[in-house]
């Protein structure tokens, strides 16, 4: 079984956004694979639709068995579990949620489906928090 290094983005602007990050993480480590490097969580303001709950986000590196399309599916089903009520994939409209978690890289790969694009550019080149937290968890990968 080969093991696959993914960097993952999580977000929570509803209810308790920091345990809501660790619920996902515990949910990643249970269900997804190991977690291998982590950030501090970050607060930000809501980016690309206007609300009056700022966001808690952190950057993750986790070992799995997965591919990235199976990797993709498994995580929207861990975010319905935790109450996400819609996605934005499908309604291309932003709003407040329990939880958020993207795929941003995956091994050294490049990808591109309907689903599934990878590395996120939008996190790499138009969000400063995405790049913020990259940024910190290469400098933590380093070490």
């Amino acid at each position: 079984m080969s093991q696959h290094e993914a960097t993952l983005l999580l977000g929570s602007n509803l209810g308790n956004v920091q345990s809501n990050i660790k619920t996902a993480i515990r949910l990643i480590e249970a269900q997804l694979g190991t977690v291998i490097a982590r950030t501090e969580m970050l607060i930000t303001e809501p980016v690309e639709f206007d609300s009056n709950n700022f966001f808690c986000n952190i950057a993750i590196v986790i070992k799995t068995q997965y591919s990235p399309v199976h990797l993709l599916k498994l995580i929207k089903m861990l975010e319905r579990s935790m109450g996400r009520e819609s996605d934005t994939s499908v309604s291309k409209v932003y709003e407040d949620r329990m939880i958020d978690i993207d795929v941003v890289f995956f091994d050294n790969i490049s990808f591109y489906s309907s689903e599934l694009i990878i590395p996120h550019e939008k996190h790499l080149y138009q969000r400063d928090f995405s790049r913020l937290l990259l940024e910190e968890l290469k400098n933590i990968k380093k070490q």
